[in-house]
């Protein structure tokens, strides 16, 4: 049956979920701040609601999404969602935020008679237009199920974590491995180069060693030629790092391999090199080693 679903943010993982919806039959609407992404689905052949027209779309919605850069944006969105949303509308937040503010919206939310969902995702913007992510999700199981569905257009691998913000802390336990990849990468590359072997040489050994995980596999085919566009910035990095670190802190938890990640990423910024891919502690590690970022 087709549902009415609004989608805010737009960005590289908003927009394709958005597609998603509409091509399964869905009567879908869109708003994001950038005039540049609102542009770029209209150009798509997606509804753009701004204005009283958002505020329709709000009111009409039977499903609101969003997909966000950061705790602020969640607790702006989630007002704006509270205030119009009708009451018995599921909410479903797919933004690495941190629990503190998702519990904060949920206490909000669930005032204004709106079922709120987290589902966070693990993946870049290529496995989001592929309809490959893996969705966590947590929150009312109930309103879970229902939207299911829509979930499972996002991507085949589906987890029910619990009914408040276990959705939260698993994508950032997800990133504590995908920003440690990146540093143990670094180190052992800028050893490998500093000892005489090719870089592409290395590239191929590891993607066929033991060490060849799916995130290593993927990022193999861009690094290999020293391709650091950015899927998820350095910046972008930092504060999900930042998140980690605070959810360590809250929990007692030791992270120190992960806090000497969080200054890596730091000193690449430093370097100039924040808008790169994060992979791009990399080039900070050579740098370090007095090895040239340059190949050729």
């Amino acid at each position: 049956m087709s549902q009415r679903i609004h989608v805010m943010g737009i960005g590289k993982m908003g927009l394709p979920m958005a597609q998603h919806f509409r091509a399964a039959g869905h009567q879908v609407s869109v708003s994001d701040p950038s005039d540049e992404r609102l542009q770029l689905a209209r150009a798509q052949g997606l509804m753009v609601a701004q204005g009283a027209a958002l505020t329709g779309a709000l009111g009409e919605a039977d499903r609101v999404f969003s997909s966000l850069p950061d705790d602020s944006a969640l607790t702006a969105v989630a007002a704006s969602v509270a205030a119009l949303a009708r009451r018995g509308t599921i909410y479903v937040d797919t933004s690495t935020v941190s629990q503190q503010a998702s519990s904060a919206a949920a206490t909000l939310l669930d005032g204004a008679g709106v079922q709120y969902v987290r589902a966070t995702v693990s993946g870049n913007n290529k496995m989001a237009e592929a309809a490959q992510l893996t969705v966590m999700t947590s929150g009312p199981r109930a309103a879970h199920e229902a939207v299911l569905p829509l979930l499972k257009l996002m991507g085949p691998n589906q987890f029910y974590l619990g009914d408040a913000e276990q959705a939260r802390l698993m994508k950032l336990v997800v990133n504590l491995m995908i920003a440690q990849t990146s540093a143990m990468l670094s180190e052992a590359l800028a050893l490998g180069r500093k000892g005489g072997l090719d870089w592409r040489d290395m590239w191929q050994v590891l993607s066929a060693s033991a060490v060849a995980s799916p995130i290593l596999k993927a990022k193999a085919v861009q690094l290999s030629e020293r391709d650091f566009t950015p899927t998820f910035t350095v910046h972008q990095m930092i504060k999900d790092l930042d998140l980690i670190l605070g959810a360590g802190e809250a929990t007692h938890t030791p992270l120190a391999q992960t806090a000497l990640t969080h200054q890596l990423m730091h000193a690449a910024v430093a370097q100039g090199d924040g808008a790169d891919d994060y992979a791009a502690i990399i080039k900070a590690v050579e740098r370090s080693a007095g090895l040239s970022t340059d190949l050729e």
